[in-house]
């Protein structure tokens, strides 16, 4: 009998994690309680004790899932593509479908910063460097001047790219490859400059 509940409880980790990601994207993470969670899961919070030990290992799982589907959307749209600017392209791309996607656990890594949480906010650091190197990779690839901040510029394009879900509506008049060029209109602006400089 405890084998049958503890099965059953099992397929319950699915609806768990996905109600935690819609409440934790929606009204962020202080406010979303262990309570609330086992009413719209139709769980007790001694069944979701059963899963995690408290609820600051929750937004770690659910921080964890969001990572990936970011980095699973990004490497899929990269791969086999080795020209360094249309990389960089498809990458923002594929960074605002994940933010945008419906599911919200992508939202949840974008709302929710590592010093939101601070008991937990070494592994959610770790968590987001396992993304961010990938721009970082992308950006190395640029042919950039010395005298420019890769890494700032990385920064602003993923502040910018971040901050879509605030004023993106779908059907509103742009669409996402719209929306992703002129994010990165400006860089590439400057790389031609630079380029053209260089030709001379």
């Amino acid at each position: 009998m405890a084998a049958t509940n503890a099965k059953r409880l099992a397929n319950r980790w699915p609806a768990l994690l996905d109600s935690a990601a819609a409440r934790f994207a929606e009204q962020g993470y202080h406010a979303t309680t262990i309570r609330e969670l086992a009413t719209a899961t139709a769980m007790t919070p001694g069944a979701i004790y059963f899963h995690v030990p408290n609820k600051h290992a929750l937004l770690l799982a659910v921080y964890e899932e969001g990572i990936q589907r970011i980095i699973d959307r990004v490497d899929g749209a990269v791969a086999g593509e080795s020209r360094p600017w249309q990389r960089l392209e498809k990458a923002t791309l594929s960074h605002l479908e994940a933010i945008l996607d419906a599911s919200a656990y992508a939202r949840v890594v974008i709302r929710i910063l590592p010093t939101d949480v601070p008991e937990v906010s070494d592994e959610l650091g770790k968590l987001r460097e396992r993304y961010e190197s990938r721009y970082r990779s992308l950006f190395a690839e640029l042919s950039m001047s010395p005298e420019r901040d890769a890494s700032l510029a990385r920064l602003f394009l993923i502040g910018a790219m971040n901050w879509t879900p605030v004023w993106y509506r779908e059907g509103g008049g742009k669409d996402l490859p719209s929306v992703a060029r002129e994010l990165l209109a400006p860089l590439r602006a400057l790389l031609d400059e630079e380029q053209s400089r260089s030709s001379r």
